[in-house]
């Protein structure tokens, strides 16, 4: 498991990446093992997943009747809809690369994806704390995590260009790959696990 100066590290890249600056290639690990070992950004994740875990049971309990409760099973079958999350965008982009003759690429687009994904968690955790304990806040939060989808994908765009090339139909469609789907993919696994808030 990479240490937290690992990490450190790691994120350090991408903020030069985001920068434009082709330095940030250096604080990564863009090989195969690199790849594989950026999915520890799931674990370093956890204390943010298990954030929105609590808030996703107090949506849900809102619809059912006072008392009801819900055992482990409800947060296993969360965490395969996380699982979910993490794993099909990255069997598509594989996919894709396949496809368009990139497979070279692969393998950073996986690092990048992975370990921007840690402080996306983060920032999305600290918003449902703030769902959480000031829900009058709501409009304020809604404007944030649009804030913070924005930065996403303007974060993405510039450091895929960085690996594939200014193609720009390429770079978008590698985004498109790696977030629409997972968004669809958890709708669809919630309801059909039974943990959607009804």
């Amino acid at each position: 498991m990479p240490t937290l100066k690992e990490v450190e590290f790691y994120l350090t890249g991408l903020w030069l990446l985001f920068k434009q600056d082709p330095a940030g290639f250096s604080y990564l690990d863009l090989t195969d093992r690199g790849a594989l070992r950026s999915f520890w950004s799931i674990v370093w994740s956890l204390p943010a997943i298990l954030i929105s875990f609590a808030w996703w049971r107090l949506l849900f309990l809102q619809g059912l009747p006072e008392g009801t409760g819900t055992g482990a099973v409800f947060f296993f079958r969360l965490a395969l809809v996380e699982g979910a999350n993490w794993l099909f965008p990255v069997i598509l982009l594989g996919v894709l690369c396949w496809m368009i003759g990139i497979g070279e690429k692969f393998a950073s687009m996986v690092v990048v994806a992975n370990w921007l994904a840690l402080p996306v968690s983060y920032a999305y955790g600290v918003l449902v704390l703030l769902m959480m304990f000031l829900p009058a806040l709501a409009g304020l939060v809604a404007f944030l995590w649009l804030l913070l989808m924005v930065t996403l994908i303007a974060a993405l765009f510039r450091i895929i260009r960085m690996i594939v090339g200014d193609q720009l139909l390429m770079v978008s469609t590698i985004i498109m790959v790696l977030l629409v789907p997972s968004m669809i993919i958890a709708e669809l696994l919630e309801r059909y696990l039974g943990v959607y808030p009804g």
